[in-house]
């Protein structure tokens, strides 16, 4: 019989070590009672929309007016908007002066172009003239309303008639170009001068 309670104290000895095993799982896993929520259902806790900081670059003082449009676009950047206006008034003049009404027509609204088109008819257009400078003199409006971006400039531009250095005209022009607020594009079109 002394090979039966071998028998008998080894089951005693795996049952310990059972024991033993169910405990430590039980500490490192937990007990489920099945009151618990699921583990994949989680609670999101809904932030507030953080308002995105509006970072406005330092402006001249003919350029404030811009600060209108920084805080309501955030894309929106004033040197690459300028630059694009004064190549715009650059390439307008130009094509005017030529009588290109094809150029015109795709850069400027309906009402500018037929006033354009009218004074090309007439002849008020001069072939001969060339640019002799172009400075953007300051910002006279900017406005973001209805969707859209609008922006008055000012320009002051030389212009030399009939290849003839010493015949320079001056003009002062407030070109106000437009741009839907959602566009990304970087085409701005003229609406009145």
């Amino acid at each position: 019989m002394v090979y039966g309670d071998l028998q008998f104290f080894d089951i005693i000895i795996f049952a310990v070590i059972a024991i033993f095993i169910i405990y430590r799982l039980r500490n490192v896993l937990g007990k489920r009672t099945g009151f618990q929520k699921k583990t994949n259902q989680q609670q999101f806790v809904k932030k507030q929309p953080e308002q995105p900081q509006v970072k406005i670059p330092q402006l001249s003082e003919n350029e404030q007016k811009l600060e209108v449009v920084y805080k309501s676009v955030n894309s929106f950047d004033h040197k690459v908007f300028l630059e694009g206006a004064k190549k715009a008034f650059e390439i307008i003049i130009t094509a005017f002066n030529k009588g290109d009404k094809k150029t015109l027509k795709g850069l400027v609204s309906k009402d500018v172009y037929n006033a354009f088109e009218s004074a090309i008819n007439d002849g008020s257009n001069n072939p001969n003239s060339q640019f002799y400078s172009l400075v953007v003199d300051g910002i006279d409006d900017a406005r973001v309303e209805n969707g859209k971006i609008t922006i008055a400039v000012n320009f002051i531009s030389e212009q030399i008639l009939s290849d003839n250095e010493e015949d320079i005209v001056k003009n002062k022009d407030t070109w106000t170009f437009e741009k839907p607020e959602n566009s990304s594009g970087p085409a701005w079109t003229l609406i009145s001068t």
